[in-house]
């Protein structure tokens, strides 16, 4: 459904996205986590055909976003970072204003609105102004929005930012019944590890540069089993004993030393048993997409400011500059 070789771009000096490659098949959800000014955002404004690839290609069932770009804009549906329905209006009206600049006919546009608004929770609330609507409330809308002219793909950039959990839950709920009953392929960005967890498969980006791309549980196998967290009076010398008695490779971060071991429920007895220090905290669990970042790029995802000369790009960057 989506297809993507060598895509870049630059904004002046700026690598936003460096030469991506990766594939999304019909009916899948694929997800870009990374933190803010990876680069999700200019790759998906590429493929929604809102900014010009300085080189690579990309098509969007079938279409080529550089040539075929009202082809790809009938094919898709797109929920932005921003809220951008109109406060001014009401639930319906938004919907039918929609529908009117896809030209979608009153037979087709009426009933699919019906069974948008009650999907999403908001049927009892069409007519009520819009500014009167929480801000989970105008993302439910935003997404029936997105969905109305029955989309092939649906782009969802950031799709709960600044939500609280059960609304995003609540979402996501929506979001995998529509998949399921009309062969949906979502594709999203998010800096939210949870959020990630709905990706049937996630490449992780940093940098402007794909650095692992596969399914939530092989991307957590690929840390290297699970992680053993600890503290003593002095972490330094701990992490030496680690790596001189039982040759793991710990690193020292938040006041603990950390390392991964396979079979962690079996090893972790003996440790605390034979540990030459005193353990003043000890904790083990499974690996999570935090830890896999952290394993790849050396840091943690940060919820960071985008580089502001990049946000300035990419919100003046449309077609053709």
């Amino acid at each position: 459904m989506i297809e993507v070789k060598d895509l870049a771009r630059h904004f002046g000096s700026i690598e936003a996205v460096k030469g991506v490659t990766f594939a999304v098949q019909e009916g899948e959800v694929f997800g870009f986590l990374g933190p803010n000014g990876a680069g999700k955002t200019t790759t998906i404004n590429m493929l929604c055909t809102l900014l010009r690839p300085s080189s690579g290609s990309a098509r969007v069932n079938g279409f080529d976003v550089a040539h075929q770009r009202s082809d790809v804009r009938r094919s898709i549906g797109l929920v932005f970072q921003q809220s951008t329905v109109d406060d001014y209006l009401s639930a319906e009206q938004n919907l039918r204003f929609h529908g009117y600049a896809y030209g979608i006919p009153a037979a087709v546009r009426e009933p699919r609105m019906r069974e948008l608004l009650t999907m999403v929770e908001l049927w009892d609330r069409r007519k009520g102004s819009v500014r009167t609507f929480s801000g989970g409330m105008k993302r439910r809308l935003e997404i029936a929005r997105g969905l109305l002219h029955h989309p092939r793909v649906l782009f969802l950039d950031e799709p709960t930012l600044g939500l609280d959990p059960q609304t995003r839950q609540h979402i996501w709920t929506y979001l995998h019944d529509l998949r399921r009953r009309e062969n949906l392929t979502i594709f999203m960005t998010t800096h939210y590890m949870d959020e990630a967890e709905n990706c049937g498969r996630i490449a992780i980006i940093d940098h402007g540069s794909i650095v692992a791309l596969d399914t939530p549980d092989k991307l957590k196998d690929a840390v290297g089993g699970d992680l053993v967290t600890f503290s003593t009076a002095d972490n330094a010398a701990a992490a030496i004993q680690v790596r001189e008695h039982y040759h793991f490779e710990p690193t020292v971060q938040d006041g603990q030393v950390r390392f991964h071991v396979a079979a962690g429920e079996t090893f972790l007895p003996d440790f605390v048993r034979e540990f030459p220090q005193r353990l003043l905290s000890v904790g083990l669990r499974r690996p999570t997409l935090e830890d896999v970042f952290l394993a790849l790029t050396g840091h943690e995802i940060r919820d960071s400011e985008l580089d502001a000369k990049e946000m300035l790009l990419a919100g003046m960057g449309r077609w053709g500059r």
